[in-house]
């Protein structure tokens, strides 16, 4: 079989909700169409607070038919291939939709083979990760259960999505266990992949006074290879080719290496390291003009958050539209981005910032600063954003 639609949206996260609320808003009659099999949509931004005790993990899910907007079909499937030559894609049950228009938002994938020893084995023992509904509440047992020993976080050496959260659940935890009364017991390591702490220094520097504050022991330029369950070790690489690195650890919460989806490496749309090759800042395809790309599977050299897609979202709208009509396409996407860092319990730093790092607060306060208001927007105020606003097409 065959089916047509005007616009195809491939994903319904928060980038494709929010393109296609926008898009029916502008045009009810416009014939929009998503392609999503999953039939729960999660605010994964609150799995730190999660992670952290906080709050429990059902409140980060909700019913996909909620936020698919009034006027777009939902095709409950999955893409097995892209055929943008055709102007058409198949789904994993066999059909063949071709397009006008496509937007491919399809997130991005959790390698959690390339660490060796890890299957099987996440979720227990102490080996804990945020980045799974399935598992991010195994990351408060196992700080509950904590007397001493070595609280190790990771950061692997590929792109990630949001990434602060590694080191924001490594704050809480600290926090935690010296509520408790027995961080005199436990170290707390963060072996990270990454150069240092922030790859923003305007807001690095705050960060490294509070590492040093907390008394976190830090290893830079290490990557996560293996982890030894029954002995409870962790290898890293050196990602400037030195020797390895073994550390002993109590808990680990694991980030897994994150790569473009499957589906889009083998496809014509991928680019260089299989993202969707588009335009910096009008989010179109270099070379397959009716397509479209924006979040965590795009080639946008931005953080891959929600607040990114936040801003993507109207400008891809835009530039869609306007390439429909004929017209040229004249929004800019400016790389902005946002990283809401929680430091402890109430306490966050909001950075943002857009391409090449420049830095462009919201408040006209030092944003560098921890406050509690800052705790509290990310808490409460941004998930309010997110469910009623953002997936709305309203902001």
């Amino acid at each position: 079989m065959t089916n047509h639609h005007s616009v195809l949206i491939v994903g319904g996260g928060s980038a494709g909700l929010s393109v296609a609320a926008r898009l029916c808003d502008h045009d009810s009659n416009l014939d929009v169409a998503i392609l999503e099999p999953s039939d729960k949509h999660y605010y994964q931004p609150i799995w730190t607070l999660v992670g952290g005790g906080v709050f429990s993990r059902e409140i980060s899910e909700r019913n996909e038919a909620d936020y698919i907007p009034s006027g777009a079909t939902w095709i409950r499937d999955g893409v097995a291939s892209f055929d943008p030559d055709g102007r058409a894609v198949t789904t994993t049950s066999g059909e063949r939709i071709t397009y006008d228009q496509l937007v491919v938002c399809v997130g991005i994938q959790l390698d959690w083979v390339k660490i060796k020893g890890l299957d099987g084995h996440l979720g227990t023992n102490g080996i804990c990760s945020n980045y799974r509904y399935d598992t991010v509440e195994s990351t408060w047992q196992f700080l509950q259960a904590m007397q001493s020993g070595t609280a190790l976080f990771t950061f692997p050496n590929t792109p990630i999505k949001c990434a602060g959260a590694p080191q924001k659940i490594m704050y809480l935890a600290d926090d935690h266990l010296r509520r408790r009364g027995v961080r005199d017991r436990c170290k707390v390591v963060y072996a990270a992949a990454s150069p240092g702490i922030f790859g923003v220094q305007h807001y690095a520097e705050p960060l490294k006074k509070i590492v040093e504050r907390k008394g976190i022991e830090t290893h830079f330029n290490r990557n996560l290879v293996e982890i030894r369950p029954d002995a409870k070790q962790a290898v890293f690489a050196d990602v400037t080719g030195g020797d390895e690195l073994v550390l002993d650890y109590e808990m680990i919460h694991v980030v897994p290496p994150q790569s473009a989806p499957d589906v889009i490496k083998q496809s014509p749309l991928a680019g260089e390291g299989g993202w969707v090759e588009v335009d910096d800042f009008t989010l179109q395809h270099k070379r397959y003009p009716n397509v479209f790309s924006l979040g965590d599977c795009s080639s946008l050299p931005a953080s891959r958050t929600g607040a990114a897609i936040r801003k993507q979202a109207p400008v891809l709208v835009e530039n869609l539209l306007a390439h429909r009509e004929g017209r040229e396409l004249l929004a800019q996407y400016d790389g902005y981005a946002s990283c809401p860092l929680v430091t402890g319990y109430g306490k966050l730093i909001l950075a943002e910032f857009g391409y090449g790092g420049k830095v462009m607060e919201t408040f006209p306060f030092d944003q560098r600063k921890e406050r509690y208001s800052m705790y509290a927007l990310k808490a409460y105020g941004l998930p309010e954003m997110y469910w009623n606003g953002m997936l709305r097409g309203r902001m």
